[in-house]
């Protein structure tokens, strides 16, 4: 797996936290009654956003960041993959002591790796461009993650959407019908987890990891907090941690974002069998049962296709007048064609396997 092997900045960010640590151990080892008269200072953050084209979200996302209420200091890193100057150009005149690094790659991956290369805090907190923090959150992110040992804290992803389109996309990724079971999308009780939204964690951890995310064209979050549970450690769900995300604003861009989601799980599959989960083949089940009632179509049994259809339509409409009914929102009108949407990308990009693959224990 093409990995970028960050042990000359992780080395400088795991020295400085053992710097801070022995500063507060030598306070402690000055005073004959073992008591440090002075409390150890917050640990230094780095925020991680790898971003691209993204004039229209980003700003609103380091608007959140600085208006954290966090006591520590907090370093801002953005790995830019734009194809244009136009978002480093906005980044730089609204907040300019963001750190801008380059991503000529251009996809997440890559960047979110060579961010964290460049990072020099105690812990670094993945944030995305489509995404904004409430005042709160690096504070609880921090807290939790020192109070339970985890060695990755996430929470949940609320989608919250501007635009009709939007709102839908929004309706869908917080109903079962459209999210399945993911806990941090849906909410659920504190406590170990599978996976973590976004992700908290120390550069020591990442170290141990490798250094960075697996290349894949997604579901790269998963797959790292795969082999950090396969190598014995804790990743953590925490409900408090709630990050406000805006979908995508499109049909196309939501179908690009959601045949991505499939590849990278179907690479996911092939590097760790052990991860894949029954829930997670309903959409290339449906997407596989459509082909072959085509195939049987075409072959003289229109019924079987028909049937499948039906079903499959029904029980979208269904659950589109249930959820438009509760939010009391006319933008559920798009809600069958916008999980469809979402189902048959993210079912079809399971056949086809992320090109960046390659094995990893």
């Amino acid at each position: 797996m093409d990995f970028l092997h960050s042990v000359s900045g992780m080395n400088n960010a795991s020295g400085r936290s053992m710097i801070r640590r022995d500063e507060h151990q030598n306070q402690q080892a000055s005073n004959p009654d073992g008591y440090s008269m002075i409390a150890p200072p917050p640990p230094r953050v780095s925020v991680i956003i790898p971003a691209r084209n993204a004039e229209a979200t980003i700003i609103p996302t380091l608007d959140s960041i600085f208006a954290q209420d966090y006591e520590g200091p907090i370093e801002v890193i953005v790995a830019d993959g734009s194809e244009t100057p136009a978002m480093s150009e906005l980044v730089r005149q609204s907040h300019p002591s963001v750190k801008l690094i380059p991503n000529p790659e251009r996809t997440l991956v890559p960047g979110a790796n060579t961010a964290f290369q460049a990072a020099t805090g105690d812990i670094m907190v993945r944030c995305d461009a489509h995404t904004t923090l409430p005042p709160g959150y690096v504070g609880r992110a921090v807290e939790t993650l020192e109070r339970t040992g985890a060695a990755n804290v996430g929470g949940r992803q609320l989608a919250v959407g501007t635009t009709p389109f939007e709102r839908t996309v929004a309706m869908a990724m917080t109903t079962p019908l459209g999210a399945g079971g993911a806990r941090h999308r849906l909410g659920g009780q504190e406590g170990v987890a599978d996976t973590a939204y976004l992700g908290v964690f120390s550069p020591e951890t990442l170290e141990e990891m490798g250094g960075g995310y697996a290349n894949l064209a997604g579901n790269e979050d998963y797959e790292f907090n795969y082999r950090l549970r396969k190598h014995g450690k804790v990743v953590w769900f925490d409900p408090e941690l709630v990050v406000h995300y805006r979908p995508r604003g499109t049909f196309w861009a939501l179908a690009r974002q959601y045949f991505n989601y499939g590849r990278g799980k179907s690479a996911v599959v092939m590097m760790h069998p052990g991860s894949l989960r029954p829930r997670q083949l309903a959409a290339p089940g449906l997407a596989l049962g459509l082909a072959a009632g085509l195939v049987l179509a075409l072959a003289g049994f229109p019924w079987l296709l028909a049937a499948l259809m039906l079903a499959y339509v029904s029980t979208l409409a269904v659950g589109a007048a249930v959820v438009g009914f509760r939010r009391r929102d006319a933008a559920a009108v798009l809600l069958p064609m916008v999980m469809a949407t979402m189902h048959l990308s993210w079912g079809i990009g399971f056949f086809i396997p992320s090109p960046r693959y390659s094995g990893h224990s």
